[in-house]
């Protein structure tokens, strides 16, 4: 690849030329791989080749100890694994010469975000990531740009928008769109949690939870990891292993006995031995011979759940790995794991045999319009923010959003072309992602989406509110507009108004009014944008008139001397499901003010909190209060 100028410095050195991930080149394109650079933190790194540690070895960029004998390697900065497992390359994995450093070091800051429930501060980034200052804050305001964080003073919070990412694995898997409706019914027939778990790696995965609502209730969220040998589903999935499979898990097993690396699930109080290892062993024998597996209080004392592997047909008969595996999942005081067995049992496989008629008679996707140029914003965003926008992350983070429901596996060109990048470029962040086990190549040389981009800040996100997701956008709007911003929701009645989220302006005099605080809904301008969505034969012309024009103003009705106006929030379906106001003394804004100042404003932070609003109810449940 031809040199360029060097604009994409992934960590500011001063090299004479890059490609187009800031890797040093020079004869003609060939990659050094003791290139010099300086880094951040003052140390000298080879682009791939590494930074030069204390005791004289020479590291990777990515953490990892490449040493002249060939001896074993630490993961990536930032890794949630300590050595083996699910979530980060395997002990002893050097990072490739072609791998994107910059994209390894945003991927490790999204992690420690998710590991942290999804708020972290810089200095806390730096010491988990074990990257210089500079270079998470810069890291950080990439993501910040690309709308997958949001930097609120010294802290760092996950935006929903970085669900994106899992939404392309989740709607190229298409699991959870065709199955999730027959886990909900089933979950509401026996009125238990029931989840759907895909295999990662000697993991296992939530890819769907519906959750029974208790005060003793389940806390697993989509995406979360848990260790194949503590649960229901992992027997099942195990009875698929190769050797290497086996020898993998038991080194993992070796290096983390007492599971500290699998956050969702507490830790053992004492390290596994080898007859944990047997039994495991027996239950997957077990599981191959009745085609079901218990989880009897393996993870926690209470906990117990039965599971049934749910196969693909359209795998040759004489070998249908399970494409996923539904669990009914309980407590000790409701059901013992006997009673799980006899009495849940069969409805769970009466359940499963539907969810498998399902995927039988469902046909493939079409084709669709492939996505293209999904990268081109990127050089706009470098022009405005120089050398605080690291280019080379914004568009390597592109390549996963290329995957989707008609495009669950892609060759190299058509990522190029969905991206917009340079065939080398998208070669480099694939191969960035194999090492990171995101991304896996098949034997067509196509690549797919592995269950770790769940990782990618998923399981915090997914347990997200829409005041949660509004909060923010009201705070920014407050800013601008320098008046108290509101979201509140319907009551079930119809008649009230409920506040769900607020934002107060400093003002000596203005509207005091808390969440939680209920309203006549008629004579609000929250209530009425909310009432005009409801279609009935008993319409005004006010409710028809909010409803045409897209917003409501009241001017006095509820209080003298109090003016609102309020604009819809709306969900996927174009349903109305909250709204949004500004309310003040009616000395501050004229009516011609209030829509011609205010309205816009308001309008674009509504359209704002939609778009988070769509892209995390795609494949999870958003409560509105």
């Amino acid at each position: 690849m031809p040199a360029k100028p060097m604009n994409d410095d992934p960590e500011g050195s001063a090299a004479p030329s890059a490609d187009e991930n800031g890797a040093t080149v020079k004869d003609g394109g060939t990659t050094t791989e003791g290139g010099g650079a300086t880094a951040e933190d003052g140390r000298t790194t080879a682009e791939r080749g590494g930074a030069t540690a204390e005791d004289g070895r020479t590291t990777t960029e990515g953490g990892g100890t490449a040493t002249p004998a060939g001896e074993s390697t630490t993961p990536a900065a930032g890794s949630t694994t300590p050595t083996t497992g699910a979530t980060a390359p395997a002990t002893g994995s050097i990072t490739p010469d072609e791998a994107v450093t910059p994209l390894i070091r945003g991927i490790a800051v999204l992690r420690e975000l998710t590991e942290a429930d999804g708020t972290l501060s810089l200095s806390g980034l730096e010491r988990a990531t074990r990257l210089a200052r500079s270079t998470v804050d810069r890291i950080t305001a990439t993501l910040a740009r690309m709308g997958y964080v949001r930097v609120d003073g010294r802290d760092v919070h996950l935006s929903p928008r970085l669900m994106e990412l899992g939404n392309a694995y989740l709607a190229a898997l298409r699991l959870p769109s065709l199955l999730a409706s027959r886990a909900d019914a089933l979950a509401d027939e026996l009125d238990e949690s029931v989840s759907l778990a895909v295999a990662d790696r000697d993991g296992i995965r939530f890819i769907h939870q519906a959750t029974r609502r208790r005060a003793m209730s389940l806390s697993f969220r989509i995406g979360d990891l848990l260790p194949v040998e503590r649960t229901a589903p992992g027997p099942l999935f195990a009875t698929e292993w190769t050797t290497a499979d086996w020898q993998r898990w038991r080194e993992r097993r070796a290096a983390d006995p007492r599971d500290l690396s699998f956050t969702a699930v507490p830790p053992r109080k004492y390290g596994a031995d080898e007859r944990d290892d047997e039994t495991f062993v027996s239950r997957t024998q077990e599981a191959a011979a009745n085609g079901w597996a218990l989880d009897d209080q393996l993870i926690e004392p209470g906990l117990v759940a039965v599971s049934v592997p749910v196969r693909s047909p359209h795998t040759p008969p004489a070998h249908r790995p399970p494409a996923c595996v539904a669990s009914v999942v309980s407590h000790t005081s409701r059901h013992t794991a006997h009673s799980l067995r006899t009495t849940l049992l069969p409805r769970l496989q009466a359940a499963v045999a539907q969810m498998e008629g399902e995927l039988d008679r469902t046909p493939p996707p079409p084709p669709g319009t492939p996505p293209s140029d999904l990268a081109l914003w990127t050089g706009a965003s470098k022009q405005q923010l120089g050398r605080d926008f690291i280019e080379s992350l914004a568009r390597g983070l592109t390549v996963l959003t290329a995957f989707g429901e008609a495009r669950p596996e892609l060759t190299l060109t058509e990522v190029a072309q969905a991206t917009g990048l340079a065939r080398a470029t998208a070669r480099r962040a694939l191969i960035t992602y194999e090492h990171l086990n995101l991304v896996t190549q098949t034997d067509d040389r196509t690549f797919a989406l592995t269950p770790q981009v769940l990782s990618l800040g998923f399981p915090p996100l997914s347990r997200t509110t829409l005041p949660d997701i509004a909060h923010p956008h009201l705070a920014d709007l407050t800013s601008r507009i320098h008046e108290s911003t509101s979201l509140a929701v319907l009551s079930d009645s119809g008649e009230e108004i409920q506040y769900t989220a607020r934002v107060a302006t400093g003002r000596v005099m203005s509207v005091n009014i808390t969440v939680g605080t209920r309203l006549p809904a008629h004579v609000t301008a929250l209530g009425r944008v909310l009432l005009s969505d409801r279609t009935t034969t008993t319409d005004t012309d006010t409710l028809t008139s909010i409803r045409s024009q897209g917003y409501a103003l009241v001017d006095e009705e509820l209080e003298e001397g109090l003016r609102a106006i309020a604009v819809p929030i709306r969900d996927r379906s174009g349903r109305v499901v909250s709204a949004l106001n500004t309310a003040m003394h009616a000395s501050r804004h004229t009516l011609r003010e209030c829509v011609t100042d205010l309205l816009p404003e308001l309008t674009t932070t509504a359209t704002r909190i939609e778009s988070d609003l769509h892209t995390a109810t795609r494949y999870t449940h958003v409560p509105l209060t």
